[in-house]
């Protein structure tokens, strides 16, 4: 059974940084799109940035470039994002997702119902 585990979510002031980690368990596939996604109370979630561990093609939403850094440590089974530069609008439950086949580098085209694994989300808070 896969399961993905969420930490490293937290309080912190406009400016400062955070690094969120998703450990996964149980996952049988060498190859997979993982990607974080993010839900701020009354709204839709959105996607934030995806990564394909079997090239590390990574993708970004428009306004997180230059400010957050999907990466991996294959050794560790481990998604990371290293948000910098945090705004009040980064504000939400954050969530890192895996796709249940190898779509090879085509994460970017994926849909969020095409990430089958999900993990229960750590919240980051950004104040002003």
């Amino acid at each position: 059974q896969v399961q993905l585990v969420e930490s490293g979510g937290g309080s912190v002031q406009a400016g400062g940084s955070l690094r969120l980690s998703c450990a996964v368990f149980g996952y049988t596939y060498s190859s997979y799109c993982m990607g974080w996604f993010r839900q701020a109370p009354g709204k839709e979630r959105e996607g934030v940035a995806r990564l394909y561990t079997g090239g590390g093609s990574t993708y970004y939403t428009d306004s997180v470039k230059g400010r957050f850094t999907i990466s991996q440590d294959n050794a560790k089974n481990t998604l990371y994002l290293q948000m910098n530069s945090l705004k009040p609008e980064d504000t939400a439950m954050y969530y890192c997702a895996a796709t249940s086949r190898d779509y090879g580098n085509y994460c970017y085209m994926l849909r969020e119902g095409d990430f089958g694994y999900w993990g229960q989300g750590t919240q980051v808070t950004v104040s002003s």
